[in-house]
């Protein structure tokens, strides 16, 4: 069995040497960028990229969270045009489920005659990912 012994001493290894001290890499802005970048083209992973270059992935991903654009500068919100009726349509809308009530529900009528009824207590993120989806499969 192999043991290796130590004089006690640290930072010295069992024949009395001095390890070397480990130094950490430093990367340039326009490395980091450049393999933030390479890790955000399609199809290309993260752990493959950093591995490629000898990095750990966990500090390429806080490289890419610490480039990407803050939420305020991201683009703006799309709006999609909305037309206001106030005449009843011609083919009324189905009923509402037994003991459902009737206040507070929009119903919007889209381009291709798709209808989305909803109530007030519909949450704006989700109504703007159904509206999304809509108008994606349009």
């Amino acid at each position: 069995m192999d043991t290796i012994a130590t004089d006690g001493v640290a930072g010295q290894d069992f024949r009395g040497e001095t390890a070397r001290a480990r130094r950490r890499k430093s990367y340039t802005l326009e490395e980091k960028q450049r393999l933030v970048a390479e890790s955000c083209e399609p199809g290309a992973s993260v752990s493959l990229v950093a591995r490629r270059h000898d990095i750990n992935a966990n500090l390429l991903f806080t490289w890419r969270r610490q480039m990407r654009p803050p939420a305020s500068a991201a683009s703006p919100l799309e709006l999609i045009p909305v037309e206001v009726i106030s005449s009843v349509p011609a083919a009324a809308p189905p009923p509402p489920a037994a003991g459902a009530e009737q206040r507070g529900v929009i119903e919007i009528v889209l381009v291709g005659g798709v209808r989305v009824r909803v109530d007030a207590e519909v949450s704006e993120a989700a109504l703007r990912r159904v509206l999304s989806a809509l108008k994606a499969a349009a």
